[in-house]
């Protein structure tokens, strides 16, 4: 189980979630922010600081986000584990459903 983010953080990525997380495992996709599954440790530190209210344990994803779950664990089926978010710049790219999603206001 891990930690997920949701809509409400694509195209806002406010990055406090970073800041918080103690293993390092948030990282920055074009529009929006990514919990690696396999790195995170379920330590719920990123939610509480979320101002967009966009973070959520897996089992408790809403209805209208749970493709979120997915894309979440998928966008790391090709970038992979790269072993901390800091060691890696903004990665140029995101999961398909998040690219194609119209801007969020």
């Amino acid at each position: 189980m891990a930690y997920v983010i949701a809509m409400p953080c694509v195209d806002v990525k406010d990055r406090a979630c970073v800041d918080e997380c103690p293993v390092d495992c948030i990282y920055e996709g074009k529009r929006t922010l990514y919990i690696h599954p396999d790195e995170c440790v379920d330590c719920g530190a990123c939610e509480p600081v979320c101002p967009t209210e966009a973070i959520y344990y897996e089992d408790d994803v809403p209805e209208q986000w749970s493709a979120f779950t997915d894309v979440n664990r998928e966008f790391f089926d090709e970038v992979g584990s790269p072993g901390g978010a800091s060691q890696i710049e903004v990665i140029g790219k995101d999961h398909p459903y998040v690219a194609d999603l119209p801007p969020q206001g």
